[in-house]
């Protein structure tokens, strides 16, 4: 009884997942970060990354987003440039404002969010179809187009959807809630009229994700329909493929192929179905995925998407004839290149998307795991410390003398002219980053992500306080909480070993284990002390064999953060490439700053190899590794002092 209390208390705030998920997302503006590594992440966000990319999207002559809306909109005149997809990445861009409002109640943010929705409304046809490259096509033809054949219409319109609940959740304006539902009957009425083929519109599919999410606030339930129906029709077309992940039905589906960002927000979007219908054969293939995702494609960084460009030899419908190419794609098992990994910023946000679904539907904690690493490290990296340049691709080793120039290389960009996805999508996501810090269910209260903040929910408060990822002890004071018995879980990461808790100043008398939930069950009253202590030491990790470009090296990780070598870092006559890591280094965190960004690097004793002669081959040398001093930085700090060599993996010197 006492924990069906807690849960109609929290239920006020939370926003519930369906039916069939085991956890529900506290609500919008319930976490506050207050000091520490995601207080410094979060600030980033709202004094830079946010700014920059609203004048980016807004000045016609750097990106025609935005102008695009207002020349769909009839008030200017001209023609659609920029990607298809630009839509979407405004879309993105107000997703991350209206978040960010949500803490902040900044009135100049919720002005501009008018201003914008204003346009986009007036850009949309009175049948709910919005997409600007077509609108604007037909105000110079006079020709009507239905729509855009396996173009971005329906990614454009998913990140409509998204922003729209965000915006209607933050301010309880309905203005771009009444676009998204206008286009989402539009979705609605096509699909009912649509045959397989002419229903291939599902490129990067963030509208699984989208329709979702309008269904719970709205309830309409022509809405969920459309996303089963959605998952149902895939496979159907003659002329589907590996790359759109639709060359055979979802449900025979068991491993991961193709285009990444597809890939992960379809896989995201399934997650979202099943946590409303309950759907065992749609579970069954996501758990098979995730599997064959972590445990043989996917980067120790949280990576995805290992291909620029390649062949799909090995889709489950694979037969002599059948070769595809792929591109941005997840490769073979075990194929983990590192200086031409792709690992799209986006990719690896799905990744997120992903884990958070499977979380919220079982409640399991590895899919938190898999979250955080990939947070930490291949999406943090794709954006600069002070926030204004940004990566498209995130791979595990640069090198300046590489023999020839990558489609995406060279450092950080302000604006990625190819293609600029990746950047308000970094920004909505870190202006949610607190969303994923907790959980409630009918046992109570889950911590997923640690970092100074409060939480102020119906019926319960918390504080805490902490220097994670920097320092694994964590103090978690109990504000106000029912006066009933709940438990609180405690993430405990699968990385760390001989956790321990204290409540009270006493030892919580029971088992703590690496990868699981620690619940503390208890009447906690104000006052209430938990302190959480996560030991992290450096550790080396090594691959799969199986994994050919790794084979004899190591990498370093302390607690959920990777870390790297950097050319900066490096004394005279020394390269990425000569520098080896003896089995039992010794490794000492140091704080350090990188502009204003302030982390713990690793400083230790390192062995210096002989730097050959750049042949192909050569004659190896016997001659004595010298020792020499070596700091490592995190990942996601790379590529902050300019153009720069970098790896993750480097030689491994066994002792």
């Amino acid at each position: 009884m006492g924990k069906l209390i807690f849960l109609l208390l929290v239920s006020l705030s939370a926003r519930a997942q369906g039916p069939h998920a085991v956890l529900d997302e506290v609500g919008i503006g319930d976490v506050h970060w207050t000091k520490g590594f995601w207080a410094e992440r979060f600030a980033v966000c709202r004094d830079s990354m946010l700014p920059h990319l609203w004048h980016i999207y807004t000045d016609k002559n750097v990106s025609h987003a935005f102008e695009n809306f207002r020349i769909a909109a009839g008030l200017d005149t001209g023609s659609h440039a920029g990607p298809p997809f630009h839509d979407g990445d405004f879309y993105k861009l107000l997703e991350g404002m209206a978040a960010m409002y949500a803490i902040d109640h900044d009135r100049r943010l919720d002005s501009l969010m008018d201003m914008a929705i204003a346009v986009i409304a007036r850009s949309q046809r009175p049948d709910g179809y919005i997409h600007t490259p077509v609108v604007i096509a037909a105000r110079a033809t006079k020709v009507v187009s239905d729509e855009e054949h396996l173009s971005f219409e329906c990614y454009n319109m998913g990140h409509l959807m998204t922003a729209a609940c965000m915006h209607y959740r933050a301010t309880g304006k309905k203005t771009l809630l009444a676009v998204a539902t206008k286009a989402a009957d539009w979705l609605v009425a096509f699909y009912q009229r649509s045959t397989p083929q002419q229903a291939r519109n599902a490129v990067c599919p963030s509208h699984y994700m989208g329709i979702v999410e309008l269904y719970r606030v709205t309830k309409n339930p022509a809405y969920l329909q459309l996303a089963k129906k959605l998952i149902d029709i895939r496979g159907l077309a003659d002329n589907g493929t590996d790359d759109n992940q639709d060359r055979v039905p979802f449900r025979s589906q068991t491993v991961a192929m193709g285009h990444a960002v597809r890939a992960n927000y379809l896989y995201a979007g399934v997650a979202d179905v099943v946590a409303e219908t309950g759907d065992d054969s749609l579970w069954h293939c996501l758990n098979a995925i995730w599997t064959d995702v972590t445990q043989r494609k996917m980067y120790i960084t949280g990576g995805c998407g290992a291909l620029y460009d390649g062949v799909s030899p090995d889709g489950v419908s694979y037969s002599p004839g059948a070769i595809q190419e792929v591109h941005q794609a997840y490769g073979r098992d075990y194929q983990l290149p590192n200086t031409t990994a792709h690992n799209e910023t986006c990719a690896n946000i799905g990744n997120v998307l992903w884990n958070w679904r499977m979380l919220l539907v079982s409640g399991d904690s590895r899919y938190a795991d898999v979250l955080e690493q990939a947070l930490y490290n291949s999406v943090l990296s794709g954006v600069s410390l002070d926030g204004d340049r940004y990566f498209y691709t995130n791979p595990l080793r640069a090198s300046r003398s590489f023999p020839y120039t990558l489609r995406w290389s060279g450092g950080r960009e302000e604006y990625i002219a190819l293609s600029n996805c990746c950047p308000p999508n970094l920004a909505r996501t870190l202006a949610e980053v607190g969303d994923y810090a907790y959980c409630v269910s009918s046992k109570g209260l889950y911590v997923n992500l640690y970092g100074g903040n409060v939480l102020k929910t119906k019926g319960l408060e918390l504080e805490e306080v902490t220097n994670y990822p920097w320092d694994g002890k964590v103090t978690i004071t109990v504000r106000k909480a029912p006066e009933t018995v709940f438990g609180i879980h405690l993430r405990i990461p699968g990385w760390c070993k001989g956790a321990g808790i204290l409540v009270n100043g006493k030892a919580w008398d029971m088992a703590v284990e690496e990868g699981k939930y620690a619940e503390l069950s208890h009447v906690w009253k104000a006052g209430d002390v938990i302190e959480l202590d996560l030991p992290m030491r450096p550790v080396l990790l090594q691959a799969n064999p199986l994994v050919e470009e790794t084979r004899g090296q190591v990498a370093v990780r302390r607690g959920p953060v990777v870390y790297c070598l950097e050319s900066p870092d490096l004394g005279p006559g020394q390269s990425i490439f000569t520098v080896a890591m003896p089995s039992g280094a010794q490794l000492k965190p140091t704080p350090m700053n990188i502009g204003n960004g302030h982390f713990m690097a690793l400083e230790g004793t390192a062995k210096l190899l002989p730097a050959g002669d750049g042949k192909l081959y050569q004659e190896v040398t016997v001659s004595p590794a010298k020792d020499i001093p070596v700091r490592l930085i995190p990942y996601y700090a790379w590529a902050n002092r300019g153009v720069t060599d970098m790896t993750v993996w480097m030689n491994l010197l066994r002792e």
